[in-house]
């Protein structure tokens, strides 16, 4: 059992929600991504997205475009985003890590050549943003082979046949994106999310995490109440963007901790 499949287990058992943080890494100090990544773990992340810096981040907001070409002028590339996953993982060997980001940097990279080095790394899963299900098949079963979950988005404009292919390709979970655009964009709608969940649940056999358009506790209970997991990207790193380089970390900590107690008053309820 992978350890994403084990934290949801164990999450479930006690009906508690996930909470799924995304950071660009190498952003905003690049020296600071492993602490940044260990103290959000130690606050309640339950799964670290942890984001590959990309040119041209095409389903991302202004912020997260931000990030990205601030770690991309730093240096970071996929060979340094994997030595974050080896570093975090001599302090942390439970918590699971999926690096999102596009295809372009994994096929720069050489695709079996990051399958195996993401499964030496530590790496749990990995969602790459641009590869629909029905194109990646080889992909997806490259990496579960190597025993990383290949994960997928659904939108609010999927089909019942899309849900279906990733119902049948995907595992460990996959991320509903609950609006149109792109990330940190518009109102979040939590009774159409409460609506769609089921409709996906009907082909898909995991759990579902909800992410776009969580900005606070306030919303990331909402979506809670009616998912399985919380996915928090945008907020956390416009709050981390003018951090100096010693506040990052427990900033980061901070703005965890507050939705981790948000999850756990729902603590008992079912999506």
């Amino acid at each position: 059992m992978s350890r994403i499949a084990k934290v949801f287990d164990a999450l479930g058992a006690k009906g508690r929600k996930a909470l799924i943080p995304y950071v660009t890494a190498g952003d905003p100090y690049p020296e600071k991504t492993i602490e940044l990544m260990l103290a959000m773990a130690q606050a309640g992340a339950d799964v670290i997205e942890l984001g590959v810096p990309f040119s041209d981040p095409m389903a991302d907001g202004p912020v997260i475009q931000r990030a990205a070409e601030r770690a991309l002028a730093k240096g970071v590339g996929m060979p340094q985003v994997l030595d974050y996953v080896r570093g975090f993982r001599v302090k942390d060997d439970h918590t699971p890590v999926v690096l999102m980001g596009y295809a372009n940097p994994v096929e720069r990279y050489g695709v079996e050549r990051f399958v195996a080095d993401a499964k030496q790394a530590g790496v749990d899963g990995v969602l790459v943003v641009d590869y629909p299900p029905e194109e990646c098949e080889a992909f997806a079963a490259a990496l579960r082979a190597a025993g990383l979950d290949p994960i997928f988005l659904l939108a609010p404009t999927s089909t019942e046949q899309r849900m279906k292919e990733v119902g049948r390709v995907a595992s460990g979970y996959v991320y509903y994106v609950s609006l149109k655009g792109v990330t940190g964009a518009g109102h979040l709608d939590t009774q159409a999310v409460a609506e769609m969940i089921p409709r996906i649940k009907a082909h898909v056999k995991m759990p579902v995490g909800v992410g776009f358009g969580i900005r606070d506790a306030q919303t990331a209970k909402a979506v809670g109440a009616v998912s399985d997991a919380v996915v928090i990207g945008t907020a956390i790193v416009q709050l981390l963007e003018n951090q100096s380089s010693d506040n990052v970390a427990p900033a980061g900590g901070r703005f965890i901790a507050q939705i981790r107690a948000a999850l756990d008053s729902l603590e008992g309820t079912h999506a």
